[in-house]
Formats: structure tokens, C-alpha cells, sequence
């Protein structure tokens, strides 16, 4: 691992450069082995080309033409994508409900939002997948450079990415797929297909179910178009190297055998957990979401009867359901504890 190396060797160095702590200085002490990481490019050296290299190793791993890394999280991706297809004028499709960044980066480009809404499950509470003819109706009335589309949703429904990359293909549209909870989907079969080799971008956080540290990120590029320039515009010229190296890890980590043999466990695990809680309703395309509807409660009584009485904290709720978010750093112990509580409402 090349960045992990580089950032080894400089821990030897007596230093007179910026970061001014010069990996001695410890201002809050607990955090001291993160000092000794933190560099700063001078003349003597430069990490791009570990940084370069590992980027190279990501790329071919996801079987993408690049992929580069993010210490900004997916909002600096989505932003760099539209930056990088559109031009001052040109028109982008969002959805209405998407992450704010969405329409953030269509203001940026000086472009013009266009707006497409979706379907809501009426039982769990929570959006559907995109509709290709939806899309394609929307395509055929405007002239659209770019469509940006979420999936997996938060709570884990996923779109038929193929299906509307073929659509876009048709009016010259470039796809764009903000898949920041779908981190994991490159590494199993047992998981949604990742819209890495499909969509023209594709962006994943690493930080929200892949282990990384916040805010790290990946933009995965499949169309060829360079993002380097747009993602100089919007990022820092004094990147977080210990960020950086620790995506290089996290991704070495995760398509490893090691990595993967614990991904399964996990799957197995919450795959149990659905099929023998009797008590309860389970919705959604992505398993790791556990998307969980009780007869006998709402969203919210279920979120607090989890929280008071059991110690399970969800990580979103409406008034129909509640979702609970399993990533690769979470044990089956505390799945096996979730399936017990859920067992034990009545």
C-alpha cells in the first residue's frame, strides 16, 4: 500500500515544513498517532504519485477508467461530476427529495435543475426506485445533459441502473448514480449490483457502510471524461493524507479474502434475522438496511421501545417504519441482539 508506506517513512523525519505540529505537537494528546500521519507536500517529496498509483490500483479493482479519491465525502463527487458534464446553461434531472448537494452542484455548474418525483411505499413509508419510463418521458419533452439518480435510497431501494443507462444512452444523456449507501456492492454477490461499470459517475462514501473514516469517498468514472479539473476547483491544495491512505486501506480491506469472508457473515446474519422474526415486516432491496415495520407500533414507537428498553439506536424513522444500518463494521453479536428485541416486542 503505497500512500500507507509513504506516510511510515515520514514518521522518521525531522521536519520543517508545514503541518507546523511537525507530528510532535500534540495539542489533544489522545489523538497523537494521527499527528505523526498528517503531511504536507514540499520540495523534498510529494505523495501525488503514491496517491496517483493507489488510484490506478483502485480504478482496476472496480474495473472503472478512474477512480479518485475524496477526503470531502460524496457531496464533493456529485459536485465534480456535474462540473465535469454540463456547461452554463445546459439542463440536470434530480430528484425532488435527493441530498441537497444534488441541486447544489446543478447551481455551481450554472446549470438548470429539472425536477422528477418518486413513487412512495405507502405501507414502510419510504420512496421507490426510479422509473425508466419516467425518465425517458421526462427525456423525450427535455433536452437533458445530465440525470442524476439515488440508489441505493437511504433506506435501501435500489434502481435499475442498467435499464435507465440505456435510456439516457438513447438522448445523450450522462447518468449519473449517487450510490454513497451502496459502498459495499462491489463486493458481493449477495448485495445489490453496483452502478460502477454502468453509470458514466458513480459516487460511494466509504464512511457510511464501507468502514471508512469520515468523510472519505470514491468517484468512480466509466465514460472516459477527465474530473481532475473539477475536483481541483472544489478541493483543498493540503489534502488529509491520513485520509487518504486510510481509503487505500479501507478498499485493500474490503476486496480482500479476509474482507469479504466478514461482509458474508454479516449478510448471512441479517438474511436469518429476516426470515425468523416472525413478529415483523421487512422491506427494501438492500439487505444491509434493515427497513423493519412492527404491527403493532409506529415508526417512531418501535425507534423508542429499541432505544429505552433494549439500547439499539436506528439510524432513520418515519411514521411507518424504522431503519437500522448494517456496514461492514458491525458484528453479528449486535445483529443477533437486534433479532432478539425485535423478537421480544409484541
Amino acid at each position: 500500500m503505497g500512500l500507507v508506506n509513504l506516510l511510515r517513512k515520514t514518521c522518521r523525519k525531522t521536519l520543517f515544513t508545514t503541518p507546523s505540529h511537525g507530528q510532535r505537537f500534540f495539542i489533544y494528546h489522545k489523538l497523537r498517532n494521527l499527528y505523526k500521519y498528517d503531511i504536507s507536500e514540499t520540495d523534498a517529496y510529494n505523495p501525488q504519485e503514491a496517491l496517483s498509483k493507489a488510484q490506478e490500483a483502485a480504478a482496476k479493482i472496480y474495473g472503472t477508467k478512474s477512480t479518485s479519491f475524496l477526503t470531502n465525502g460524496s457531496t464533493s463527487g456529485i459536485i465534480a461530476s456535474v462540473l465535469t458534464c454540463t456547461e452554463q446553461g445546459d439542463k440536470v434531472l434530480i430528484w425532488k427529495g435527493a441530498h441537497p448537494c444534488h441541486a447544489n452542484a446543478v447551481r455551481l455548474a450554472g446549470a438548470v435543475p429539472v425536477y422528477y418525483d418518486l413513487d412512495i411505499n405507502d405501507k414502510f413509508g419510504v420512496p421507490l426506485a426510479v422509473n425508466p419510463i419516467l425518465i425517458e418521458n421526462i427525456l423525450k419533452k427535455e433536452q437533458i445533459k445530465a440525470l442524476i439518480v439515488t440508489s441505493p435510497t437511504y433506506e435501501g431501494i435500489v434502481s435499475d441502473i442498467k435499464a435507465i443507462k440505456k435510456v439516457c444512452k438513447q438522448y445523450g444523456t450522462y447518468l449519473i448514480v449517487d450510490e454513497a449507501h451502496g459502498a459495499l456492492y462491489p463486493f458481493s454477490e449477495n448485495l445489490p449490483q453496483s452502478a460502477v461499470k454502468d453509470a458514466d459517475f458513480t459516487v460511494q462514501s466509504l464512511h457510511k457502510t464501507a468502514g471508512g473514516l469520515n468523510p472519505t469517498a470514491l468517484l468512480h468514472c466509466s465514460c472516459g471524461l477527465d474530473v481532475s479539473e473539477a475536483l481541483s476547483l472544489i478541493n483543498t491544495t493540503s489534502p488529509s493524507y491520513p485520509l487518504l491512505a486510510s481509503i487505500e486501506a479501507n478498499i485493500n480491506y474490503l476486496n480482500s479474502k479476509r474482507g469479504r469472508k466478514n461482509l458474508e457473515n454479516i449478510i448471512s446474519t441479517i438474511k436469518t434475522l429476516r426470515s425468523e422474526c416472525k413478529n415483523c415486516e421487512f422491506f427494501g432491496d438492500d439487505i444491509t438496511k434493515i427497513l423493519v415495520k412492527h404491527p403493532n407500533y409506529n415508526g417512531y414507537e418501535l425507534s423508542e421501545i429499541l432505544f429505552e428498553k433494549y439500547n439499539i439506536e436506528d439510524e432513520k424513522t418515519n411514521d411507518k417504519s424504522t431503519m437500522l444500518l448494517c456496514g461492514i463494521g458491525t458484528s453479528t453479536k449486535n445483529i443477533n441482539r437486534l433479532f432478539n428485541a425485535l423478537n421480544r416486542i409484541k
